[in-house]
């Protein structure tokens, strides 16, 4: 799907001065085929960095490795057959999650709108939360050792109400400042009535 023209954003500065500085993000959102599935609204739609299916696959794919040789260890040195089961469920498990990955990373993405931040995410399972600027009480950026080593990193709103919690992942390092600046310049505006 392509983007429409951008809209702009609560400070009168177009969107792209204000997120996706190094310009490296997927080329569109993947959406569900259904007819009956939430209609991306038009707007310009911000996606995160392609380096987060690196992470995850690394991450993933280490946890797939512990299972096979735990799972091997058991059965083969330890003689107990009955390992085959959850270490075969937990593969299987596994090796789904690596495979879709990539699709569900590409199914990620957020808007800035004129008062408030939307943020969709999931294919078979789709999520949009709509973050009202002056509701937004923290705004946090994470990143652990695999995040900062390829640049990356996490940022989570938090608002009074717990269930409107949103975590943008994989966002590039000086994007998820530049936002988290943005946000709360926004959010402290919005807050005083200014």
């Amino acid at each position: 799907m392509t983007n429409s023209p951008e809209a702009p954003t609560p400070d009168s500065r177009p969107a792209s001065t204000v997120t996706d500085a190094t310009g490296v993000t997927f080329d569109g959102l993947v959406e569900p085929r259904s007819e009956n599935r939430l209609v991306l609204e038009a707007g310009r739609w911000h996606q995160i960095s392609p380096k987060y299916v690196r992470v995850q696959f690394i991450s993933t794919g280490s946890f797939l490795l512990v299972v096979v040789a735990a799972t091997l260890v058991l059965t083969l040195l330890m003689h107990q057959t009955w390992a085959w089961i959850p270490g075969g469920i937990m593969t299987a498990i596994l090796v789904w999650t690596l495979a879709i990955l990539p699709r569900q990373a590409r199914a990620i993405g957020y808007q800035l709108r004129d008062d408030d931040l939307v943020f969709r995410r999931g294919i078979l399972w789709q999520r949009f939360v709509a973050v009202p600027y002056g509701r937004m009480q923290l705004i946090d950026i994470t990143h652990g050792p695999l995040d900062r080593g390829f640049g990356i990193a996490q940022l989570k709103f938090v608002t009074a109400a717990a269930a409107t919690g949103v975590v943008i992942p994989g966002l590039e390092q000086q994007t998820a400042e530049t936002l988290r600046d943005h946000l709360v310049e926004v959010a402290e505006s919005r807050r005083t009535g200014l």
